[in-house]
């Protein structure tokens, strides 16, 4: 996964990354504050997920929406 994930990138992805990982809130995402480790930390809180499974999952998502 790619160091920094801009704000923009994250929010864009939101409703993708919404839909993998369901328990995930609003609030989640404005504490992440566009910070993919940040947001890769309450992931992992709330579904007890690997870290690396977790990066692999979200660098997906983010690169659909680049490509």
């Amino acid at each position: 996964m790619a160091d920094l994930k801009t704000e923009g990138q994250i929010e864009r992805a939101r409703g993708r990354i919404r839909s993998t990982w369901g328990d995930l809130t609003d609030d989640d995402f404005e504490q992440a504050k566009g910070d993919s480790e940040n947001l890769i930390g309450r992931i992992k809180e709330k579904t007890g997920d690997t870290i690396e499974n977790i990066r692999t999952k979200l660098d997906g998502l983010l690169s659909a929406e680049d490509g």
